[in-house]
């Protein structure tokens, strides 16, 4: 018996790969519940060990081949079988001998014996770790991946050969060094290209949302007319983002390797994700999903940032599958075989033209809708999407004199310092160990960390009155205003910070 893992959500789960040898017609099949890609590895297994110099038949020509993927009520996927089915049936033969005990093998063959690339690897590693594995064997293209989890010794294996070698003792693989990589995951530098803010001409309410946004991890509205610059103001938001601690990019790196999205070349993913769908998105392509469930685009933008431009034109249906990862930071995908939870705590920067012409809004431009097209468009957007965002920014056409001026605005740089210094306070109040931001915030902190004096709460009070907000909307005008608070430095919410809070939450159907 040899053990191996499957990957189920993202998480990995113990797989045992159990092999018997018997008379009969030749025979090689595959049980326990394995798709396409593991009954073909009996195709690939059987090349590789020929091509390894290994008999097929060492015994005889007749021989039943067996092998049990356990649990067998467990859905198994991929090729990361591949290797250890080999030496199940290197041992079975009794071709090799050797202790499978506290040893876990992942990888697929190729038909000369090469290893290649699976998907999961930092999970499997992760797994390993916890259920007491001391020695993990991987691809050697994956383990410089499989080495970021500390207390396991990373084996990187070329070739079937070499495994066998090693496994007899002839000739030993030397464990991946774990501080031979380590020590070259150093913060990355800033991006030299145009995305910083210095760059973007005008829109200095807007860049000040974003501020926010980042600060406390609030969802922003952009709505304006087209080439106002919504879609640089989004794609520049990262630039003012923290980098991400070690942890989190553990965190996002994990989930790209299940997905297979994860550059070969980057075993670590150190800058925070940056997703942009297009409107034509289903909503299991947004959320998750499918038959055996895999993460969606909000999973994928865990940590970073999910911009979703032409907002009105993505299909009803994925708009409201939002609802649940906008409100509880993770989404639940649930299947006849079981449920599984993804992460899903993004900032979304969601951006329209507020009418079908996108002139609405325009100084100079004439809107050409009539009223019904205008409301018949923003109805797209259900008020309960829109109660979910924290920000509400209307994004007005740059006039030629700002546009035209060789000065430069406020860099990326000096914006994310102020970001850096408002997410330590934050950090101080929810607990050093907690990544809590005031965006996450339940009612309950909201009441011990947002108090306001007389004059504040009249003022809320008059907002709630008159623009008809709902529970939601109270609390996240209160969260908004923490963050407005935290970014000047002050440890309580002051009326002027109350006032700017409820001016992103004012929208334009409200007045």
């Amino acid at each position: 018996m040899v053990f191996s893992a499957a990957i189920i959500g993202l998480d990995a789960v113990s797989v045992e790969v159990e092999l018997d040898i018997s008379g009969g017609m030749p025979l090689f099949s595959i049980v326990g519940l394995p798709d396409k890609a593991v009954e073909e590895s009996k195709e690939r297994v059987s090349a590789a060990l020929k091509n390894s110099g290994v008999a097929l038949y060492p015994q005889r020509k007749g021989q039943r081949i067996t092998v049990n993927l356990a649990p067998a009520d467990l859905k198994k996927q991929g090729s990361l079988y591949d290797l250890p089915i080999a030496l199940g049936y290197l041992l079975a033969s009794k071709q090799i001998s050797f202790s499978p005990d506290r040893k876990l093998f992942c990888g697929e063959l190729s038909l000369d014996g090469r290893l290649r690339h699976v998907n999961g690897v930092l999970a499997i590693a992760d797994f390993a770790r916890k259920k007491g594995f001391k020695e993990l064997y991987v691809p050697e293209v994956d383990a410089q991946e499989a080495s970021l989890v500390q207390g396991l010794s990373v084996i990187p294996v070329k070739t079937l050969r070499q495994l066998i070698s090693h496994l007899q003792g002839t000739d030993l693989i030397a464990p991946i060094r774990k501080s031979h990589f380590l020590d070259k995951i150093v913060e990355e530098e800033d991006s030299k290209d145009a995305l910083d803010f210095a760059y973007i001409k005008g829109q200095e309410q807007a860049k000040r949302a974003l501020e926010l946004a980042a600060a406390g991890g609030h969802n922003v509205l952009l709505n304006g007319s087209p080439g106002s610059g919504k879609t640089l103001l989004a794609r520049s938001f990262p630039t003012i983002l923290p980098r991400m601690e070690f942890d989190e990019a553990l965190e996002v790196t994990r989930i790209f390797s299940i997905a297979g999205l994860l550059p070969p070349e980057k075993p670590l993913l150190t800058q925070r994700p940056f997703r942009s769908p297009h409107h034509s998105a289903s909503s299991i392509s947004l959320v998750g999903g499918g038959s055996f469930p895999h993460p969606g685009e909000v999973t994928l933008a865990h940590r970073g940032v999910l911009f979703l431009d032409e907002f009105p034109e993505f299909p009803r249906r994925a708009l409201e599958a939002l609802r649940q990862p906008l409100e509880d930071g993770y989404v639940t995908i649930s299947r006849a075989a079981g449920t599984l939870k993804f992460p899903a705590n993004f900032t979304l920067i969601a951006a329209m033209n507020p009418c079908p012409c996108g002139n609405l809004y325009d100084p100079v431009k004439e809107c050409t809708c009539s009223p019904y097209q205008i409301a018949r468009y923003q109805r797209k957007i259900s008020g309960p999407i829109l109660d979910r965002i924290d920000i509400h920014i209307i994004v007005l056409r740059v006039k030629y004199e700002k546009l035209a001026s060789e000065g430069q605005g406020e860099s990326s740089a000096t914006i994310r310092q102020r970001v850096q210094k408002a997410r330590f306070l934050q950090r101080q109040r929810f607990g050093k160990k907690s990544s809590f931001l005031n965006s996450d915030m339940t009612n309950l902190q909201i009441k011990k960390f947002c108090p306001l004096n007389q004059e504040s709460k009249r003022l809320l009070k008059q907002a709630v009155s008159q623009y008809h907000l709902s529970a939601r909307g109270y609390f996240r005008i209160l969260k908004v205003a923490r963050t407005i608070a935290d970014l000047s430095g002050s440890e309580e919410i002051n009326y002027s910070h109350l006032a700017e809070a409820i001016q992103y939450r004012v929208r334009d159907g409200d007045l």
